[in-house]
């Protein structure tokens, strides 16, 4: 028996066997069930799961019509939007498979998630046909798309019937302008509006079983081209159905939508989840704090997947007071610890248990969550419904005992089948052990007494001070607890005598700018931590930069860091 069988939730299973049917059919079955219930709200416009299924197998039709078929893959370069929603069931209606791609990627980086996948169809918005259209263009006449099917934001909303509460004035210059099509040398260009307005055409069942490709997301990994992820119907729907469970999901859960849905948190956790449950999905397409704070209190959001970035933000606002959090009963997120203080000021004044987790694009989102009865802070949780997880050497891969630091490996029916046209990558990531298939996270953790599951770094994000190993999530959780810092990112910066020393990237609260300075910060630190980990150098930016999913890119502060002279003046002087 496990450890972690002890804390383990009594309502619940510890394995599920879920459908076998397509992700299509979520929908199908939900629209059959509840056809005027509200599946997705946008920019205070409502779909009804009659509305979205309909929509959907419009859009399948037209698909279908310019060629593509069951198994293709199709490039779905969207940021949160009901069009996203729509395409990406379009796309299952007809047996082909979803590459979802992020949409800050630009013309250069584009031309991979054509060229890897063999892609011929693309879906996106007019604010970024130019870059897909760019990157086709600049490719092999053999290898660029046919077909570009492009949507405008207002084919779906009336701006003019939006107030400033769902529409900021940030939002406004890429949201509303409509925008003219691009032109493809070879290919074709499609607007939404006109394929939506076609007649509708005939479309066989669909025939897709469990193990066949469904969705196709890029990781991008430490070293070389993002590598696909073979994801099945199977892979995708266990940790649909396992999400809502853990959740005490139902039919009335109103999801607030705002972790990006080509990224596989938001789009397995959050859009599959709330599809196969029949619940109400609440999107935003970027993040804003006071927007987000009115569509919970507006439209009674009960669930909230997120950031801890965003719960920070949104508890950092000026206008807090106006907001009503009352409906919220289920709190939680990832791809970051949650500092401890902002979790207790949730409990405090909220009742809310900010429930972490943690998951892989190859794991399908969730492979460890805390139980929600029974979380810890700043923890990864116990392994997930139908999951097995060691801790293992990275070297020897022989499992480690409890409280040592090693990599967490992974086994489950949601882990991908492998990475697409990366057989030696595969095989890498992938091991044998007593009769189960582990995943190979390339992340460090330990487990402690009670089976909970903790994160110490990456293989790769390690500092070595003078012989000494520095995980910097441990130093960012440590540095939190000061009151002027609002968020931390460790890297590592050359020093002469010690190889490498730390340095902190700091982001200070708005009510504490220019009453601290750098050195308050590192005599804090030397008092706070032990001096090996505390930071020797220190410098303070207006934002950390962030990916499309609302992760910090420690990578890109690292490379700019490594990329400095030598001499640049510190900001701090070494203590």
């Amino acid at each position: 028996m496990p450890a972690h069988a002890a804390v383990w939730p009594a309502r619940l299973p510890a394995k599920i066997s879920p459908p076998v049917t397509s992700l299509w059919m979520n929908l199908a079955i939900s629209a059959m069930r509840h056809p005027d219930k509200v599946a997705l709200v946008f920019m205070g416009r409502v779909w009804t799961y009659r509305d979205l299924m309909s929509s959907a197998e419009q859009l399948a039709g037209q698909l279908s019509r310019l060629g593509v078929q069951p198994g293709d893959r199709v490039v779905l370069d969207m940021q949160n939007c009901p069009q996203l929603v729509i395409t990406h069931f379009a796309i299952l209606r007809i047996d082909a498979v979803v590459v979802p791609v992020n949409p800050m990627n630009r013309a250069g980086e584009l031309k991979h998630y054509i060229t890897d996948p063999d892609t011929r169809v693309a879906v996106t918005t007019a604010d970024l046909a130019p870059d897909l259209a760019q990157a086709s263009e600049a490719l092999p006449a053999d290898q660029r798309l046919k077909h570009l099917l492009v949507t405008q934001f207002t084919d779906v909303f009336d701006p003019d019937a939006v107030g400033p509460e769902d529409l900021p004035d940030a939002w406004r210059p890429w949201l509303l302008p409509v925008r003219e099509l691009p032109a493809l040398a070879s290919g074709e260009v499609h607007a939404w509006r006109d394929l939506m307005a076609q007649p509708a055409m005939p479309l066989p069942a669909p025939q897709a079983q469990t193990d066949d490709l469904a969705v196709l997301p890029y990781t991008s990994g430490t070293t070389g081209l993002p590598k696909g992820c073979m994801h099945t119907h199977g892979t995708i729907m266990h940790n649909a159905m396992a999400s809502g469970l853990w959740g005490n999901g139902t039919p009335e859960n109103v999801t607030l939508c705002v972790v990006p849905m080509f990224h596989i948190t938001g789009m397995v956790s959050v859009m599959h989840t709330s599809i196969l449950l029949g619940a109400s999905l609440v999107i935003m397409p970027r993040w804003d704090r006071d927007v987000a704070g009115h569509l919970i209190s507006k439209w009674r959001v009960t669930h909230w997947t997120n950031i801890p970035t965003m719960v920070i933000d949104l508890l950092g606002s000026p206008h807090m007071d106006r907001y009503d959090l009352t409906s919220l009963v289920y709190i939680g997120g990832g791809g970051a610890a949650m500092p401890e203080a902002v979790a207790q000021r949730l409990l405090d004044q909220f009742g809310l248990r900010y429930i972490e987790g943690y998951g892989l694009t190859e794991t399908a989102a969730p492979s460890h969550t805390n139980p929600p009865d029974a979380p810890k802070k700043q923890c990864l949780g116990i392994p997930f419904m139908s999951v097995a997880s060691r801790i293992v050497d990275p070297e020897t891969l022989a499992e480690l005992p409890m409280g040592e630091s090693g990599e967490i490996v992974i086994s489950g029916p949601q882990v991908f089948k492998g990475y697409w046209k990366r057989p030696e990558a595969t095989e890498a990531a992938f091991f044998e052990r007593d009769g189960l298939r582990f995943f190979r996270s390339g992340d460090m953790g330990r487990v402690d007494e009670e089976g909970y599951f903790f994160m110490t770094d990456r293989l790769k994000r390690m500092i070595n001070a003078s012989g000494f190993k520095v995980w910097p999530a441990e130093v960012e959780a440590l540095m939190f607890r000061h009151p002027a810092i609002q968020e931390a990112c460790i890297i590592a910066t050359r020093d002469a005598y010690r190889g490498e020393s730390v340095k902190a990237v700091v982001v200070l609260r708005q009510d504490h700018k220019d009453k601290v300075t750098a050195q308050d910060i590192i005599d804090w630190c030397r008092e706070n931590m032990a001096v090996y980990k505390m930071p020797r150098a220190l410098s303070f930016v207006d934002a950390l930069p962030k990916s499309g999913s609302g992760k910090v890119m420690w990578r890109a502060l690292q490379e700019a860091e490594m990329a400095a002279t030598d001499t640049q003046a510190p900001t701090a002087a070494n203590p």
